[in-house]
């Protein structure tokens, strides 16, 4: 007997309400390209820098790289001819390598206001030096020996205000020191905090995430808990609460954290918020240390640090990830990409990929914030790395848990391409939402509290009230976290049409103060639903 195929209309009916109050599934997005597949290092360390070249290293002990040095030259002391630095200019998808002298392994950086990176620290022979990167076509890496008070391993830098930068911590280095010094004898401050969130045997508070607060002050987070801090008096301001789970977040029990984005409202930012996301639980250090890799922690939590009675509010994200790298997109969104799903940060200690970077959206509801995105097909494991680039596309590159390079019969072999992640505001079909910037020309001086006309173009129909204007700090990424990173939102962005069918203008505000954009180089986008254009640089003075 045949079965019916008959259902009741009332049956139908209520079907058809329940599909139309389900929760739409996240749908993915974006797109990857492979741009290299060799660049004959292992991108471990990456800075872009304002001529759109990105600047990159890993370690010179690694053994001989695959970029020889040019023109035969070797390093000092050295019989490795190859580089362990290079620069990528992304205009012609090409490298040029470069010749770092001392080892540059776990250091770190900071973009100066002239656009030359440097870069502090490192290992063994470069516990010390500070390294200098003006980039030209000739141009190649400057050391400074003991141009740093302490040895700097793992530690973070941010630029100040005064166009100085502070360099925070570092392996047994529980105390923080400024660069260009003021003085051959200036004092190298201790920093209790340090110490305080040093767990025994693991650490977990190395690469601490480092943000400036607009009143001119350093917000610290290391471990689970953090700080407001005035580093001119050494003085803790404020002491936040613990995060509710009280897990790790910092390295080895890699998270990343960034500065949601900055909306300038006159003189001010009056809402100031941090999202801290992943990491791994306590004991998992030890435990991979034995060959027993715990699950990643799956959690973000976010707190408005600006608040007189700040808490943290725990959310959970689709995918559990360590050692994932948390990227501010000219839209204001957040992306999460990189890292593996089990283990810690250190050589042979993370497992399972994680191949999927995720979106989340500041701005929407508690539920609705975040998206999982297209894989990727190359496992980004330890020492991978992840830049903002003027186009709006992430690079992509790194991958190395071994202590030296290991292509083959090895879980994750080292890895030496170069990729790009476009998210979905690059997609064609929104091609005609896109705008791009007529005026200013690109490199053009912005003056502290100045109006700034903006021109610029979209092709396709234009919602005047959903245009908005935002500046990026370029950052200095490394080990999960991208140190410099903020966002602003300028003030204004009322925009109107001005010449023919496709030609508008957008009037803002520059950013009032150097505590909120240090002086420097930023990109600047127009950003029209959600949909930004590419960049062009502007030096803020």
């Amino acid at each position: 007997m045949a079965l019916s195929t008959h259902v009741p209309y009332h049956h139908l009916l209520f079907l058809f309400i329940l599909f139309l109050h389900a929760q739409p599934c996240p749908a993915a997005g974006g797109s990857w390209s492979v741009l290299l597949p060799s660049i004959g290092i292992s991108a471990m360390h990456m800075q872009l820098l304002p001529n759109d070249r990105v600047v990159m290293y890993d370690r010179t002990d690694f053994g001989t790289s695959n970029i020889s040095l040019p023109e035969g030259k070797c390093r000092p002391n050295s019989t490795d001819c190859s580089a362990h630095s290079v620069e990528y200019d992304v205009a012609s998808n090409s490298v040029r390598p470069l010749m770092v002298l001392t080892n540059v392994w776990c250091s770190s950086g900071t973009l100066m206001r002239d656009g030359s990176l440097v870069q502090t620290g490192g290992f063994d022979d470069g516990y010390r030096v500070v390294r200098t990167y003006k980039s030209c076509d000739t141009c190649d890496w400057q050391e400074k020996p003991d141009g740093l008070s302490k040895s700097r391993w793992y530690a973070s830098n941010h630029l100040l205000p005064d166009g100085r930068q502070i360099i925070i911590g570092g392996r047994k280095a529980f105390n923080y020191e400024f660069y260009p010094k003021m003085s051959a004898t200036e004092s190298t401050p201790s920093l209790p905090f340090l110490v305080e969130t040093n767990d025994p045997q693991a650490e977990n508070n190395l690469y601490p995430f480092v943000f400036l607060y607009p009143d001119g002050n350093v917000f610290i987070f290391a471990n689970n808990r953090a700080i407001l801090f005035d580093y001119s008096k050494n003085l803790v301001l404020k002491t936040y609460p613990t995060m509710p789970d009280g897990q790790p977040r910092n390295y080895p029990s890699t998270g990343s954290a960034v500065l949601l984005p900055l909306k300038i409202k006159g003189e001010t930012v009056t809402e100031v918020e941090v999202l801290v996301c992943g990491g791994a639980p306590k004991g998992a250090f030890v435990n991979a240390n034995k060959g027993i890799f715990d699950g990643a922690l799956n959690t973000c939590g976010r707190i408005k640090i600006s608040d007189p009675n700040p808490q943290w509010s725990m959310e959970t994200m689709p995918l559990a990830r360590v050692m994932g790298d948390m990227l501010l997109l000219p839209n204001g969104h957040v992306l999460i990409i990189n890292g593996v799903s089990a283990g810690v940060a250190g050589w042979e200690l993370g497992r399972n990929p994680v191949l999927s970077p995720v979106a989340y959206r500041p701005d929407n509801q508690v539920g609705s914030r975040f998206e999982v995105q297209n894989p990727s097909t190359i496992p980004r494991v330890y020492h991978s790395t992840a830049v903002l680039l003027r186009d709006g596309r992430v690079l992509v590159g790194g991958s190395n848990p071994h202590d030296k390079y290991e292509f083959t019969n090895v879980l994750y072999p080292t890895e030496l391409s170069l990729e790009t992640f476009s998210p979905s505001y690059l997609d064609s079909n929104s091609s005609g939402l896109r705008p791009r910037i007529v005026l200013p020309v690109t490199n053009s001086r912005i003056q502290y509290g100045k109006q700034l006309v903006i021109v610029f173009t979209v092709s396709g129909i234009v919602d005047l009230s959903s245009v908005s204007v935002t500046m990026v700090a370029p950052s200095f990424n490394t080990h999960s976290f991208s140190m410099n990173q903020r966002l602003l939102v300028l003030d204004g962005g009322v925009a109107s049409k001005i010449l023919g069918k496709t030609r508008y203008q957008v009037v803002v505000r520059a950013p009032p103060s150097g505590n909120i954009a240090p002086s420097g180089n930023y990109l600047l986008f127009v950003v029209h639903k959600e949909i930004p254009s590419p960049g062009i640089w502007v030096q803020m003075q």
